[in-house]
């Protein structure tokens, strides 16, 4: 594969750019402070990039969700679903609870957007999570969830691909129902539970802790095949739809919307701005742009879930590595 170092090339990015787009400020491609260097390759672009098969949809709205299902107080709405990641909406009426369960090998994330919940993590003083809230549950590691309150309690809810719940034998004496292809038998559990440390925390109250009290939005969740990323910042005017953003090789990435309005630009779908609440999906091998969707001014973040932690973005040359 032939590559160039961009730090013997920055003079040749910005002339690109300044060619390809007057509207790209200079100099373009010049680092940033806390990022790798950036390179020019030949990068494979999946071709036709994917398309959105059921339940994936570019956009998400909140408000059809709860449309859909309108006078129930418990339910389910699949979301995602991709080789990588999948995510589902869930409420729960109030007084419901889950069976204490965990995860094989991958870690679970929750955004809680209505309602109350309960949350009991083994190894955890329980703790009650409201609007805003983002929670990590390591693999293996028991949880249950409790509606309480006077409102059903609504969250999303991410697991990796194909994740099925394993059952302590404690809590659930009798054997769980089997599932298509698998059959539930007792085993003796090796390797131990997941952990916490300093990037994983068992919840961010964002509204509290970052919006109230001014702690900085970032990573929440960095694991082995889950990152889940606040990016927040004041409403800007649009770019130009000459910044294509960026695409990603191997895998699709989605987006919650916790606060104000983000503008999505997403290759082979109309351009719109999606709200609190929302979702958005960017399937494999789209171009996609975000940018805070204003008023300017006015604070905006969107949640960033995808696999890789460290998962590469291709850059449009013009662009020089700008979003």
């Amino acid at each position: 594969m032939l590559r160039t170092k961009a730090a013997l090339s920055l003079c040749a990015i910005a002339s690109i750019a300044s060619i390809a787009s007057a509207q790209t400020p200079p100099p373009a491609g010049a680092p940033v402070a806390g990022r790798p260097p950036l390179e020019i390759a030949w990068s494979p672009k999946r071709t036709p990039y994917r398309a959105y098969e059921a339940p994936n949809r570019a956009w998400w709205k909140l408000a059809d969700v709860r449309a859909m299902h309108k006078g129930q107080k418990s339910w389910v709405q699949p979301i995602v679903r991709n080789k990588d990641l999948m995510a589902d909406w869930h409420q729960m009426a109030v007084g419901e609870r889950t069976p204490q369960l965990g995860y094989p090998d991958n870690r679970t994330a929750l955004i809680v957007w209505d309602g109350q919940i309960k949350v009991s993590i083994k190894g955890q003083d329980p703790f009650i999570a409201t609007k805003g809230f983002e929670i990590n549950i390591p693999f293996r590691l028991p949880f249950t969830l409790e509606a309480l309150g006077d409102t059903p309690a609504l969250w999303l809810e991410v697991h990796a691909a194909g994740d099925l719940p394993i059952y302590p034998v404690e809590s659930t004496p009798q054997k769980p129902k089997d599932v298509a292809g698998f059959t539930y038998q007792q085993t003796v559990l090796g390797g131990g539970p997941g952990k916490y440390d300093e990037t994983n925390k068992p919840y961010l109250d964002f509204f509290k802790d970052v919006v109230q009290g001014g702690a900085r939005a970032g990573a929440f969740i960095s694991g082995d095949h889950m990152f889940v990323n606040n990016i927040r910042g004041k409403g800007t005017p649009t770019p130009p739809a000459s910044n294509l953003g960026h695409f990603h090789f191997g895998h699709d990435e989605f987006w919650f919307i916790m606060e104000g309005n983000v503008d999505y630009q997403i290759e082979g779908v109309p351009f719109f701005t999606a709200q609190a609440g929302d979702i958005v999906l960017a399937a494999q091998g789209r171009w996609h742009r975000a940018s805070f969707g204003g008023p300017v001014g006015q604070m905006d973040t969107r949640v960033a879930i995808n696999p890789y932690p460290y998962g590469l973005h291709n850059y449009s040359v013009a662009s020089g590595g700008r979003q």
